[in-house]
């Protein structure tokens, strides 16, 4: 789950600095593409990932 924070922070982050520095408009590119990596990865992990998880003791 901290990872998936991280990088939607990051995402934020590199998308304010690339929208307000003039010619930076690439981090704005990479945020936005970390962002959906970021949205993949929480999706996958939620269907998937009932199946591994052991029942508690």
């Amino acid at each position: 789950m901290s990872l998936f924070l991280f990088l939607v922070l990051a995402a934020v982050v590199l998308g304010i600095i690339g929208f307000a520095a003039h010619g930076l408009f690439y981090l704005l590119i990479i945020g936005a593409v970390v962002l959906l990596a970021d949205l993949v990865y929480a999706v996958l992990r939620i269907r998937h990932g009932r199946r591994w998880h052991r029942a508690a003791r």
